[in-house]
């Protein structure tokens, strides 16, 4: 089978627009939120929606990048281990509305292994989750988004990619196919 493209650049472009719109319907004018991304790809969702907000809204957003490595449930389980990453949290999460932000939401591990590592900064008054894509059916734990950008059934045998043009060259999101035995 062919490699699928879920959403292509314009529609990239609309979804995070919208979901901008989402936070701002919620958060009003971020005076008491922040948005924290989580390494490694959710904080290019990060930037994209930190850009557009500040736009929109025509003030600075607070914004962090939270390395969850050490918080993981698979941290020494691995062949080949996972490089930390840095954390940039330069302010009180205190009382303060989180947006916790990844790319892909698919078993759930990474965003608990996120509220572990947020905790340890402090304590919010609310976390809330955005994904830029939600693949429903494979939760390993009770986790769902407050802010989806797309939703995805997909087969276990499948993966999703959020690609960047900044990195891959173009924003598109992808399924992949992966061959029996390939995968």
């Amino acid at each position: 089978m062919e490699n699928q493209v879920i959403l292509n650049s314009k529609q990239f472009e609309l979804t995070i627009n919208r979901l901008c719109h989402q936070l701002i319907e919620t958060h009003g004018d971020f005076s008491s939120t922040v948005l924290i991304g989580l390494q490694p790809r959710g904080i290019h969702v990060l930037k994209r929606l930190k850009s557009r907000l500040e736009i929109i809204l025509g003030k600075e957003i607070t914004c962090g990048n939270l390395d969850i490595t050490f918080y993981r449930d698979d941290f020494r389980r691995r062949e080949k281990p996972i490089i930390p990453s840095t954390t940039n949290i330069n302010f009180s999460i205190e009382n303060k509305n989180i947006v916790l932000i990844d790319d892909v939401l698919f078993t759930g591990r990474t965003i608990r292994s996120g509220l572990d590592a947020l905790l340890a900064y402090g304590r919010p008054n609310r976390v809330e989750l955005l994904t830029m894509i939600d693949r429903r059916f494979r939760r390993h734990l009770p986790i769902q988004a407050d802010y989806v950008g797309k939703t995805v059934d997909s087969m276990i045998s499948e993966r999703v990619a959020v690609e960047w043009k900044e990195i891959e060259g173009e924003d598109k999101v992808l399924l992949l196919y992966t061959v029996e035995g390939n995968g």
